[in-house]
């Protein structure tokens, strides 16, 4: 799956400078007691000190979330094909905390029904937010079985002509061309207008939540190997297992699920 607008796409992210915080005062040295010297103790009365004890260990990393079972509808793409009310709304759980996104289904149909059908049936669970750039946006949707992706990378659905605008807090399907839009999703951090041009066409918007999702982990910024960030290859085929050994901070969208 195309790494959307990896080479086109140039980063809005704006490097604010803050002044650096002054350096805290060194303590003064504090003066050792004066005493009269002693006479040296005998050596043979002198105890011999115990050995010091051993340092505690250091924590265990914080184990993986146990595996969830896979919804067998999810093992045939060709069957997830329900059409999405005209109008619906879905909790992200993340490991930041909520959000909420609300679905317009006029704005891009064939997303909508989509995303509808992946949510509907568990899709979105423990899924990384695997590029997120500053001030531009946090893609997400590779899943963290591997076997899911082999099922989901090419089931593709056709383009949406764009109604509406890459506005901040918008959500869009990524896309590595003409109708290839399959299961990686992108919240826009940005004014991202030409993205519009390009045929990414918002199906959605953060409605509650937006601070969770600008607090998502950005330290990783672009994927390998312009940047930091992982490998989407590997992603596709090693899943979390490689995410979790190699890039510790990472966030995840932890369930996605329909409101009533």
């Amino acid at each position: 799956m195309r790494m959307f607008v990896l080479a086109i796409v140039t980063t809005l992210a704006a490097c604010g400078g803050k002044k650096a915080a002054e350096p805290a005062p060194v303590p003064a040295p504090v003066a050792a007691e004066t005493k009269p010297a002693e006479k040296p103790a005998d050596p043979a009365a002198t105890p011999t000190p115990a050995p010091a004890p051993a340092p505690a260990p250091a924590p265990a990393p914080a184990a993986a979330p146990a595996p969830q079972p896979i919804n067998e509808a999810l093992m045939d793409p060709a069957k997830l094909t329900e059409t999405a009310p005209a109008s619906y709304k879905v909790n992200c759980k993340t490991t930041k905390g909520d959000f909420v996104v609300q679905v317009t289904r006029d704005w891009a149909p064939n997303g909508a029904d989509r995303f509808f059908n992946l949510v509907k049936n568990g899709y979105y669970k423990d899924i990384p937010f695997f590029r997120v750039v500053e001030g531009f946006m946090a893609q997400f949707g590779i899943h963290g079985d591997p076997k899911l992706n082999d099922v989901w990378r090419n089931a593709s659905i056709k383009d949406d002509a764009p109604k509406q605008s890459n506005t901040p807090g918008r959500i869009t399907f990524a896309t590595r061309g003409p109708d290839t839009r399959t299961v990686q999703l992108f919240i826009n951090f940005g004014n991202n207008g030409r993205l519009d041009g390009m045929g990414f066409s918002p199906f959605g918007e953060v409605v509650s939540g937006m601070d969770i999702v600008n607090k998502l982990y950005n330290g990783y910024g672009e994927g390998a190997p312009r940047g930091k960030g992982p490998d989407q290859g590997r992603l596709q085929s090693e899943g979390n297992t490689y995410l979790r050994a190699e890039f510790g901070q990472m966030d995840y969208l932890v369930s996605a699920d329909i409101l009533p």
